[in-house]
């Protein structure tokens, strides 16, 4: 309906409700937001006053001294249901001051590398991938190291693994069956060929001549290196190699 003004106009104004209303809604919708922030590693948060931390010893055979592996982690929204734990520095201590030069430096940008955030995972492939033109060497359990470097990665990983930034993928249930089958089936063989003949002597010169890393795990004399899993367990059954570690196997 059209109305006529018949008078000059010398003032105006709006009457309504509703944005009354939106205002008043705003801060209300805004407010969960803010609580819901998550906050994520990154390069400008502060070191707190308190880290928590764990401690891993390497006792190599390369070293006199074991190296002391201490890696700190900051707490991310501590109390709420997006906590998290990230690294945030690494110590490595040892009476053994040869290496101090490279400890030191590899402490420091290992250091850098978790203060900056992202996906810091990268860096175990990078250490364990180190080989020492000297040789490497076999650590307890049968796993074999090809440097002091790759073993520090081998334990940055199961401290990874321990706060969850890396997911171990556990053997399934049919892989523990087929590795218990192949290693049963292994051992008969073992014990077949060890009754009578040369293949007797064999076994007995492998047993005399001293237990080496596959051995002293539990795994039979002669097995190789395992290129997936780093442990002496790989031996040939059926014209295939395959791990009894891991269960890999070269036939697919």
């Amino acid at each position: 309906m059209a109305i006529k003004i018949s008078k000059k106009i010398t003032g105006f104004s709006v009457q309504s409700a509703e944005p009354a209303a939106d205002n008043q809604a705003a801060p209300a919708a805004a407010a969960p937001a803010q609580r819901g922030e998550v906050i994520q590693m990154h390069e400008q948060i502060e070191r707190p006053e308190v880290l928590v931390g764990s401690t891993y010893k390497i006792k190599s055979p390369l070293f006199e001294h074991a190296l002391y592996v201490t890696i700190n982690d900051i707490v991310l929204n501590p109390g709420t249901p997006h906590e998290l734990r990230r690294p945030f520095e690494i110590f490595i201590n040892s009476k053994n001051m040869d290496h101090f030069q490279w400890v030191v430096a590899i402490t420091r940008i290992m250091s850098a590398v978790f203060r900056k955030g992202g996906d810091v995972t990268f860096l175990v492939e990078e250490l364990k991938a180190v080989f020492d033109p000297r040789g490497g060497y076999f650590k307890a359990g049968g796993v074999y190291m090809p440097s002091i470097v790759a073993e520090i990665g081998a334990v940055v990983e199961d401290h990874l693994k321990t706060i969850g930034l890396i997911r171990d993928e556990a053997l399934s249930d049919e892989q523990r069956r087929l590795i218990a089958e192949k290693r049963a089936a292994w051992e008969a063989v073992t014990r077949t060929s060890a009754g009578s003949g040369p293949s007797a002597v064999g076994a007995q010169g492998d047993a005399a001549g001293g237990a080496g890393a596959g051995q002293a795990a539990g795994f039979p004399p002669g097995a190789t290196l395992c290129h997936k899993c780093s442990t002496q367990a790989m031996v040939v059954m059926d014209g295939c190699q395959t791990c009894l570690n891991c269960g890999y196997s070269k036939c697919g």
